[in-house]
């Protein structure tokens, strides 16, 4: 889809809206359980030196993510 990103590639301090999850269903159900689900808006506030793990804001929470399971994560960016 045009404009599609992996979750991964958003810099610090830019936006996106989940549009799908990828992968194993039970990484999928893993990620939805901890609010990764389709329309939310999801913010990157800072990543490790190395890339991994990142550190988000969804949903007025702080969720911390390594960077193989932002790569099942689609976004388009706001």
């Amino acid at each position: 889809m045009r404009g599609e990103r992996k979750l991964s590639e958003l810099l610090p301090g830019e936006k996106g809206v989940i549009v799908r999850i990828m992968g194993p269903t039970t990484l999928k159900r893993r990620l939805m359980d901890m609010g990764l689900v389709r329309g939310t808006e999801i913010e990157v506030l800072r990543k490790a030196p190395l890339g991994d793990p990142i550190e988000f804001l969804i949903k007025g929470y702080y969720l911390s993510l390594r960077k193989e399971e932002c790569d099942y994560v689609y976004v388009m960016k706001v």
